[in-house]
């Protein structure tokens, strides 16, 4: 209620002024879950932000539908982007939460929002950005009245921060960026360009053509004329969009897809085809993410023919408001139409078109949307050139920064760019799905334009990087944790008046490892298999990986007398701490079903146990211990009182004081 307060006195503020002007330390455009929480971080660091979004939609798509995180390796989520995650478990009454429906990451971002004071602007969309030398003074927005009225306001700031999907405030700011693939040749990269692949494509001989064998017919509709270039070769073709959805199969909290009112079944004809070849499953061309609590699931694309809209959205970047306005409800009806045509056209096999119909909208989800996302999956927009460029070179770890302030963990994934036809048959080109590296860094010099570009703009979502390597880089939580970057920088740079060029990496990471939620708290105390100055173990122990945390993990499969493997956490501080393990998730037959601690603190030992198959894949509780800082503290896995084979992977301490 507090935030509401405030942001009518800042409103009326404003508008009763005659020129409509304001300032602040901090203007962050983009009201996406990073600009939420680069907002919370200026206030956290002591400055006054103010933060703006051009829709009436807050959370970008962490609150628009896209709830199965894309995370790859949760090791590299730090700071207020885990806190974000661990809120949503507190929900659930767990210590994390990776999967949720939207109303519930709504309610804990708006947490963010009402426990602070940063006003927000709904419904302002950005006009221009007036720059003075090498630094934007002030920015000038237009809102639409209730009468339809277009209103004024000019918001000054010391420093700025564009968090929108688009890079809108960037490109205002006429600082240099792209759109599109790079040629591979460009950055000496092998996954860029165009890439005719096997990952959500078309099986061999589907016809493209109105009329089967028929060229003069003219191609069904979605397929595109656009021959098929090199192997690698540049273009501003744009990955696909969709919408992440919110549905359900329990038929109390279900409403049946409905025909849309421009429903045109033409659009489904390649569908069809598809469905000549073989029998398909509803998730073999919806991914039905299944591991999500209150039977709500996030669907998403899958397969060659499914909720991306192909090719339909190469002109959005560049767009007027009502283009994309336009493209984006394309996207809306052809989604809505897709869902309408497997549960009810007649050509559909019988057997699909049942288990379809059986689904439907989540009707106490997004209600003041009719139960469909407000937030259109803008995968990819501009591209700031910065003054680093992350690449596949960086995501592989054969170029590693020194200037890192986040990780990024997830594979490189880029979604399809194009539909086309190849030697007479349809084909989809640009997926590519390159998986199976460890966590790597982000350059701070990617999130800023050139020093003699601009000098106070931070870009975190829109940043500097190859289209490849932005596959990798673009999840939500890593936006939320270089959302949070750009807001210690941005209220750095304006307290000392530098250039954000200038504000220290090394200060950056010292602050987010000292002081990672920004209020003061104390850092958890993490030991992981790599610490090998604080790990002991025997020797029928070896390293793999895999499904891990980290890098890497311990596996043994026996279970002597004397197997054990400890962990040893240097206690800096006394104090209650909350001790917990994570259970790797590994295959049945290499899962014990009980593993035994020894947990020596403050010179007693106690004794703990976990069953990993109840935990696979996220941390247990192993109790809560008062710890020593002037006493060892170890944490023992005793082969002996186990059963099974047994795995070290990493061990967590929270303080609780």
């Amino acid at each position: 209620m507090k935030h509401y307060i405030v942001s009518i006195l800042f409103l009326i503020f404003c508008f009763s002024c005659q020129d409509k002007q304001t300032e602040v330390d901090v203007c962050i455009y983009g009201g996406t879950a990073s600009g939420v929480i680069a907002a919370y971080s200026v206030e956290k660091m002591g400055k006054s932000a103010l933060l703006i979004e051009p829709s009436d939609h807050l959370g970008g798509m962490t609150t628009g539908g896209l709830g199965y995180t894309d995370i790859g390796n949760k090791y590299a989520i730090t700071g207020l982007s885990r806190l974000f995650y661990r809120k949503i478990g507190q929900h659930y009454k767990k210590f994390e939460q990776w999967s949720f429906p939207p109303s519930v990451a709504q309610k804990v971002l708006d947490e963010y929002i009402d426990s602070s004071e940063f006003p927000v602007l709904k419904n302002h969309r950005l006009i221009s950005a007036v720059k003075s030398g090498k630094r934007i003074r002030y920015v000038r927005l237009q809102r639409i009245g209730e009468e339809g009225t277009p209103e004024f306001i000019t918001i000054r700031a010391k420093q700025f921060i564009d968090c929108s999907y688009e890079g809108d405030l960037m490109a205002a700011a006429g600082i240099s960026y792209t759109v599109g693939r790079e040629d591979n040749s460009i950055y000496n990269e092998t996954l860029n360009g165009v890439q005719l692949l096997d990952k959500h494509q078309f099986p061999d001989s589907i016809d493209p053509y109105k009329e089967k064998g028929n060229p003069p017919s003219g191609l069904c509709w979605g397929i595109s004329d656009h021959p098929l270039a090199s192997k690698g070769t540049g273009d501003s073709s744009v990955q696909a969009y969709n919408y992440r959805l919110c549905l359900t199969n329990d038929q109390q909290l279900r409403r049946p897809f409905e025909k849309p009112e421009t429903y045109n079944p033409d659009q489904y004809e390649l569908l069809l085809r598809m469905l000549e070849k073989k029998e398909y499953k509803l998730e073999e061309i919806l991914s039905i993410n299944r591991d999500m609590p209150d039977k709500k699931y996030d669907i998403n694309n899958n397969g060659p023919f499914s909720t991306d809209l192909i090719g339909m959205n190469h002109s959005y970047i560049e767009g007027s408001p009502e283009e994309r306005k336009k493209i984006a409800y394309e996207h809306e009806l052809y989604i809505k139409g897709l869902l309408y045509f497997l549960a009810n056209e007649e050509k559909v096999p019988p057997k699909l078109r049942k288990e379809a119909s059986e689904w439907g909208w989540a009707k106490d989800e997004f209600t003041a949307n009719d139960n469909f996302p407000p937030q259109l999956y803008i995968r990819e927009g501009r591209r700031l050139k910065g003054e680093y460029v992350m690449t596949q070179h960086n995501c592989q770890g054969n170029e590693i920064v020194e200037d890192g302030i986040a990780l990024a963990a997830y594979g490189m994934d880029s979604h399809n760019c194009r539909r086309i036809v190849v030697n007479g048959m349809v084909k989809n080109e640009g997926d590519v799905q390159y998986h199976g590296f460890p966590p790597y860094p982000i350059s701070y010099r990617s999130l800023f334009p050139r020093y003699n570009e601009c000098q106070n703009l931070l870009v975190p979502v829109c940043l500097s990087a190859s289209h490849i390597a932005y596959g990798s880089i673009r999840m939500e939580p890593v936006f939320m944790m270089l959302g949070q970057v750009a807001g210690m920088a941005a209220s750095i740079a304006a307290e000392t008046g530098c250039a954000i060029q200038k504000v220290s990496s090394k200060e950056l990471r010292e602050k987010l490892r000292e002081d990672p939620y920004l209020d003061g708290s104390k850092p958890d105390i993490l030991v992981d298999d790599t610490d090998i100055d604080k790990i002991k173990y025997s020797d029928n122990w070896f390293k793999r990986f895999g499904d891990h945390y980290k890098n890497s993990f311990m596996f043994s499969w026996a279970a002597p007398n004397d197997c054990f493997f400890s962990f040893f956490p240097v206690i800096r501080e006394s104090g209650n701490y909350s001790v917990y393990y994570y259970c790797t998730p590994m295959s049945p037959e290499e899962m014990s079903s009980c593993i035994s601690f020894e947990i020596t603190a403050n010179r007693n030992i106690y004794t703990a146990t976990v069953n990993p198959t109840e935990k696979a894949g996220d941390w247990a509780l192993l109790g809560s211990y008062w710890l020593d800082k002037d006493s060892e503290t170890q944490l023992k896995l005793v082969g002996e009182r186990s059963v099974g084979p047994f795995f070290a992977d990493a061990l967590l301490l929270i303080p609780d004081y």
